[in-house]
């Protein structure tokens, strides 16, 4: 048997492929992507894998966002750290459904129930893929803790969140400045896609805050915000493409 994985955080990714490898020595892991235009690309360059290993979220969005750019003809098992999609909806409608932290347990089971699947299973379950898509909600409101208190704050309102190796911190379009102690993966996740983009490891910017683009000399973009910034926020080359596109979309 041959698997793609496609999981956006390393530890995750390396304890998965070690479970299934401990199941069974001679399922081959064909590759590893970590967002949906990579598994977009993967996909469209290699021939298909026999079974997905797939997490819905993604560094650049929702996994389910592969669905509408490329033909998906490889069963999947979704994976996820979050339990607010109808888990049993997916535990009757595709291979598998595994919650985070995935257990060697519920791998064996996965790959068993994938094995029993016949040709005309899979057939079944390919045509029910894209009903399994959740609608996407997003909070209008984030609530911030200080002290006793836990302050709501409207989203329309946040700038940018920057992380450094001691903390995590929001910045309103006014210049207020809290700590807000959730990893910056965890709070991109949990926005709009199309009113926050991850510009790199430090930075989570809003569109609406966005004040000037300037491309600089190696084509990287730097992103004046309207608002103080404790670094320069740059788009890497590799994504100027990719902002480029989701600040000019409705």
């Amino acid at each position: 048997m041959k698997v793609l994985i496609v999981e956006d955080e390393t530890a995750a990714y390396e304890n998965l492929k070690s479970i299934i490898s401990e199941i069974d020595s001679f399922i081959e892991c064909l590759g590893h992507t970590e967002s949906v235009v990579q598994t977009v690309r993967w996909l469209g360059n290699h021939p298909a894998p026999d079974l997905i290993f797939m997490d819905i979220h993604l560094s650049d969005g929702s996994a389910f966002n592969i669905f509408s750019l490329v033909n998906i003809e490889t069963p999947i098992v979704f994976t996820t750290a979050y339990d607010e999609y109808a888990i049993e909806a997916f535990k009757v409608n595709s291979i598998d459904y595994l919650l985070k932290p995935i257990e060697l347990d519920a791998v064996a089971y996965a790959l068993e129930k994938f094995r029993k699947f016949s040709n005309r299973d899979i057939v079944s379950y390919l045509s029910r893929l894209p009903q399994l898509a959740p609608v996407e909600k997003y909070p209008e409101k984030i609530l911030i803790p200080v002290n006793n208190e836990l302050i709501p704050v409207d989203v329309n309102q946040i700038s940018y969140f920057y992380t450094t190796a001691n903390c995590t911190r929001m910045v309103l379009r006014d210049n207020t400045n809290v700590n807000y102690m959730r990893p910056l993966d965890s709070i991109y996740t949990s926005l709009d896609p199309a009113l926050f983009f991850r510009a790199n490891k430090q930075f989570v910017i809003a569109k609406n805050s966005v004040k000037k683009i300037t491309v600089w000399f190696d084509s990287r973009l730097l992103i004046t915000l309207e608002t103080d910034v404790p670094e320069r926020a740059y788009i890497s080359k590799n994504k100027a493409a990719q902002f480029k596109k989701w600040f000019t979309e409705g």
